[in-house]
């Protein structure tokens, strides 16, 4: 009997061991600390306590608490965990698999879809990216003209409401394309075809449709001497979109749809996000006057044969000067673990150094609507950083130590575990 209690406790104290325990009183001490709501303080000391911080300063200025667990970081920088805006992460794995893609519903309105129900936290693609310091996510559906709503996540978790931060987000748009097409050639009549495609204007009507329906459905249960009436799960995932507490997050290339968007959110009196895929610098001085904010990338070719090579790159520099806010997101899951890079070009492009920070932290959790607890480093805010060796902005950058909500996690992932393999494989 005692020795299967003693094997029992074992068992319990490995399981704790490999995930992660939240620690009492902890202090990082000598490390170059980034709050990114204020200046860098060169040797500082940040505490925290369970899931919170408690204290940032200086060396000189803040004190480490008596019996506090005291982790020593000389020589490394201490920043918040980085955020990808723009992410697929969990609801695809292996883009060309269709089994591992879970990423669009049929039909092509589908406001109550909920991305975080779909997320499989078990993808190989969370440790990769989490290791690169990408400590929290926000992933879209696709796929339809409405394919569902946003959920913001943390990179590491048993299950999908465990790793939620907030959900609902935002609900996507994939705004149609406006391109006039060329006249049809004459083709050989076969007799009558159904036409299934609908035209972009069409499209934009069913989505002024999709408003005003859910607004008289609003109206209907507000009137209604009966509580007991027809719930439409589709009609109340709109209401928080309906009162802007959820902005409408519009996914566009060109300038013509961007332009179309802003005039259509403005018209239905609706927040909105641009996710851009190209000519948002287009449209700066919109954006700006409308204050709505960019999630933004660099890894693209330019949209048209004379732009120049550099036009991606010098697009979020091109924002911030007409004063629109930004931050960065990489779109595919396979890629969210090279979210410093995005950051990088920009900043080699003419963007501040520290408006590029920022929008890889601060920025995007504003964006993402969980700056009160996300972003900085500041006293009341979640314990969610990493040690880092090496500048942020390099791709020679390492992560030596991450922590999620005071939780310290698991850098291992399949990249680590190939690299160990190889490096211990025989020699010939």
């Amino acid at each position: 009997m005692r020795n299967a209690l003693r094997t029992l406790v074992l068992v319990i104290a490995s399981v704790v061991c490999a995930t992660g325990a939240r620690a009492g009183t902890t202090a990082v001490v000598g490390a170059r600390i980034h709050p990114i709501s204020a200046p860098p303080i060169e040797t500082g000391i940040l505490v925290f306590d369970g899931d919170r911080i408690i204290a940032v300063g200086s060396a000189e200025d803040t004190d480490v608490p008596p019996g506090a667990e005291v982790i020593h970081a000389l020589g490394l920088d201490l920043w918040p965990g980085m955020i990808n805006a723009r992410t697929s992460l969990g609801l695809v794995e292996i883009g060309s698999v269709r089994g591992t893609r879970d990423i669009t519903e049929s039909g092509p309105m589908n406001p109550g879809a909920r991305a975080e129900t779909a997320i499989n936290p078990e993808s190989e693609l969370f440790p990769v990216t989490r290791a690169n310091g990408v400590l929290l996510a926000a992933t879209l559906p696709g796929g339809r003209l409405v394919p569902g709503t946003v959920a913001v996540i943390a990179t590491d978790g048993w299950t999908p409401e465990e790793m939620v931060r907030r959900a609902p987000a935002g609900l996507v748009i994939q705004w149609p394309n406006m391109r006039s097409k060329p006249p049809e050639k004459k083709k050989p009549d076969y007799g009558e075809r159904p036409k299934t495609a609908a035209t972009w204007e069409k499209q934009i009507m069913s989505l002024t449709d999709m408003i005003d329906e859910a607004r008289a459905y609003v109206r209907a249960c507000a009137e209604s001497e009966t509580p007991e009436r027809d719930y439409d799960v589709q009609w109340e995932a709109l209401r928080p979109v309906l009162t802007g507490k959820v902005p409408v997050w519009v996914v566009a290339t060109r300038e013509a749809q961007i332009r179309a968007a802003l005039a259509w959110t403005a018209e239905h009196n609706l927040s909105m996000v641009l996710v851009d895929n190209g000519d948002a610098w287009r449209c700066a001085e919109e954006l700006a006057q409308r204050d709505v904010p960019v999630i933004t990338r660099t890894i693209r070719l330019p949209r048209r044969r004379h732009d120049p090579y550099d036009t991606p790159f010098v697009a979020p520099a091109r924002l911030h000067n007409a004063g629109v806010r930004i931050c960065f997101g990489t779109q595919s899951s396979s890629n969210a673990r090279n979210l410093p890079q995005e950051a990088a070009r920009a900043a080699a492009w003419g963007l501040p150094r520290e408006i590029a920070e920022r929008g890889l932290t601060l920025g995007a959790a504003e964006v993402l609507g969980v700056s009160d607890r996300y972003g900085s480093l500041e006293p009341g805010k979640s314990a969610t950083f990493i040690l880092v060796e090496g500048d942020l902005l390099e791709t020679r950058m390492q992560v030596r130590r991450a922590w999620i909500d005071g939780v310290e996690r698991s850098l291992e992932s399949r990249h680590t575990r190939l690299a160990e393999k190889y490096r211990s494989r025989p020699r010939p």
